[in-house]
């Protein structure tokens, strides 16, 4: 296994990017292919020549851990720093401002003094900036210290990160100021934009226009001219020379209309008509199947339509005349481009009903209402309810601004509580690294400039406080908006950062790799085991899931002689870590007996079974069938979880009427009913 993650992965994944990037049909796929290809080649040369060690909190030779690293799929580091690179454009013009070499120590050797700590201090107090990277924050908080006079916590930190000033940028970029810490949006403005103004014309939709707007007037005009000359047997020269001309039209019409290609095909009646008049121009007569052709295909349009001019004729044509008045797709989309345009690129939209008012009084189509909506801003459970997180994944995605001004709320300076929240912000977006031995990811404690501060810090009962409400509310949260979903990991990572604040010493677990899981689980794990032992004793989880009670031992050993598995292999690690959720509840317990989430329990119990009913029906056609059942058991978890909670001695009905997918674990499930327990509940951090 270790030998496979020094290299077999990475060499393998290097070997696939590369045949996309040589035979996929879209271009823009083989161009993303080749910086895989580029980055995936950095991962196997450095760990091939030792300068990369995959599984290291510190996996670059020479970059400490607090380096944020360049990082692809899978967890493994590039080599390269992100904060390291060309310079930015912004650090460009700072160059060209003040004369200054274009290297990253003389930007750092500028910030430190005269013009450039002037303007730190006034990014500082106006809030006018934005940080990307962690890295980003080093100078900012260097620059407050000395304004606050803590010269030797500056010193401290100037000697930490000077040696990397040459290949590290370390200060922000000009921005607007951030606005609303409790506002969040899935996407921006600018996003938005960029997906409408690439929506092309639809073909389809495109060619029935045409045939609306050319084809059907050019038909109406050739079925009225066989119409008048009877099909030809009441020919005279004017109408003869308005078939000429009629011919003429089409050649043109061909030749510039050619989305619609149904005048093409022989069997059609306007190809039928138009053959015939070519003939008819020519000086040929119609031979017997022709004519026969001729007159079924006229018999046909008459019976199906009515004669050009009648009432039938002209309603239908009306009709059609008034979808084409409704705007093309791609036509609307532009003009919600443009409305876009007025908003800040990347923020969020306040009012979707306002973009997308009608256009030219026609309802904008509800495809690109979605695209919008995906960017509307609000608070989190604003977003909840107008179904714009449609996962807990989405979800992960919004919390960590609501963690990050938690945390930053213990600093008494407006202008470091800012800095803290943007440079917390920046940390969420670092991506994990693949870690063994149980190693656990930096945090952002252990950055250089959140420690230079931390004796700025005021910790406080209100804070503490403030953070277990805001750890209460994004558990209640995620149990009422996704009942039957296992928390994601970076959701998982937010709620412990905000037990964290609160100074409440909780079992958060993770969901971990089966490739990767190495026989053993860290002791957060049998902590959270027996937690959940002892909160659920004697109820409908504990009978249904068998749990032990008291200390759980080696939890390693107690979820492989669960699961069945001996040995090693993806498939049997699946199984062991699966027991390990369903002996921790993962993170349910935690949620519930430590934190104090409360919920309609029944109501979540039913919602999070139709969730695993739902899976477990797609699993047998699924086209990953063991992810899709995995998802099934994980909301069934649930359902027995919040059950036992509810407290209830008797099964629901809806329970015991069930008998589609998951009918014999129903089945099983009520055997298990008995005298209710009664519900405790700990108090946070009891």
């Amino acid at each position: 296994m270790s030998e496979d993650i020094r290299g077999g992965y990475a060499v393998e994944q290097w070997a696939r990017a590369f045949v996309t990037a040589l035979t996929h049909e879209d271009e823009a796929t083989r161009r993303r292919a080749d910086e895989r290809v580029r980055r995936w080649r950095d991962v196997v040369r450095g760990i091939a020549g030792g300068s990369l060690t995959p599984g290291s909190r510190a996996p670059v030779a020479g970059l400490p851990a607090w380096v944020t690293p360049v990082v692809v799929h899978g967890g493994f580091a590039t080599g390269e720093a992100a904060a390291g690179g060309p310079l930015r454009a912004h650090e460009l013009a700072v160059c060209e401002r003040f004369g200054l070499p274009e290297r990253r120590r003389a930007l750092m050797a500028h910030h430190l003094a005269g013009d450039g700590l002037a303007e730190l201090l006034r990014m500082l107090d106006t809030g006018e900036y934005r940080v990307d990277l962690p890295e980003h924050a080093a100078l900012p908080v260097l620059a407050w210290l000395l304004r606050a006079g803590d010269e030797d916590a500056a010193r401290e930190l100037f000697a930490e990160i000077a040696p990397f000033a040459d290949r590290l940028g370390f200060a922000p970029a000009p921005a607007p100021p951030a606005g609303d810490p409790a506002v969040v949006w899935r996407g921006t403005a600018g996003q938005a934009a960029a997906a409408l103004a690439a929506r092309e014309p639809n073909g389809r939709v495109e060619a029935m226009r045409e045939a609306l707007a050319v084809w059907n007037p050019f038909a109406d005009d050739l079925l009225r001219w066989w119409l008048d000359g009877d099909l030809g047997e009441s020919a005279d020269e004017p109408w003869h020379e308005r078939g000429v001309a009629l011919l003429e039209r089409y050649r043109l019409l061909a030749a510039n209309h050619t989305r619609c290609a149904k005048h093409r095909r022989p069997k059609e009646n306007l190809a039928v008509l138009r053959h015939a008049l070519e003939e008819v121009v020519a000086g040929r007569e119609l031979t017997p199947r022709a004519r026969g052709l001729l007159r079924h295909a006229v018999a046909s349009m008459v019976r199906r339509r009515g004669e050009p001019g009648s009432a039938r004729h002209g309603e239908l044509r009306s009709r059609q005349a008034a979808q084409l008045d409704v705007p093309a797709h791609h036509t609307t989309a532009r003009e919600v481009v443009r409305r876009l345009a007025s908003l800040p690129p990347d923020r969020g939209v306040p009012d979707v009903a306002e973009l997308c008012a009608p256009v030219d009084g026609v309802p904008v189509p509800a495809a690109i209402r979605r695209v919008v909506a995906r960017a509307l801003a609000g608070t989190v459970e604003e977003l909840v309810d107008a179904g714009v997180v449609p996962s807990a994944e989405v979800l992960a995605r919004l919390v960590p601004r609501i963690a990050a001004t938690t945390t930053a709320a213990a600093y008494p300076d407006e202008a470091l509580r800012t800095l803290v929240a943007a440079t917390c912000l920046a940390f969420r977006n670092r991506r994990s690294l693949l870690l063994l031995d149980l190693r656990h990811q930096v945090r952002v404690d252990e950055l250089p400039w959140v420690r230079a501060i931390a004796r700025h810090r005021a910790r406080g009962e209100g804070t503490r406080h403030d953070a277990l409400a805001a750890l209460r509310r994004l558990g209640e949260l995620a149990l009422d908006a996704f009942p039957g979903t296992t928390l994601p990991n970076t959701l998982v990572r937010e709620l412990a950062e905000l037990g964290r604040e609160a100074e409440v010493d909780l079992p958060w677990v993770e969901q971990l790799a089966a490739d990767i899981y190495e026989g053993r689980f860290s002791p957060k794990f049998s902590r959270a085991a027996e937690q959940a032992g002892d909160h659920l004793r004697g109820s409908l989880y504990a009978r249904h899931y068998a749990l032990r009670q008291g200390p759980v031992g080696d939890l390693d050993a107690l979820c492989r002689g669960r699961s069945g598995v001996s040995g090693w292999s993806v498939a049997g690690n699946h199984a062991i870590i699966e027991q390990a959720q369903v002996l921790t509840t993962h993170n349910l317990v935690t949620l519930v007996a430590r934190v104090g989430v409360r919920g309609d329990w029944p109501a979540l119990a039913r919602r999070a079974f139709d969730t695993a009913v739902r899976f477990a029906g797609r699993a047998p056609t699924s086209t990953r069938p063991q992810a899709t059942a995995k998802l099934a058991r994980d909301a069934w978890r649930h359902t027995v979880f919040f059950l036992s909670e509810a407290g209830s001695a008797a099964p629901p009905a809806w329970l015991r009427d069930h008998d589609g997918p998951l009918a014999d674990q129903v089945g099983e499930l009520l055997r298990c009913y008995g005298p209710a327990r009664a519900n405790r509940s700990g108090e946070p951090g009891s």
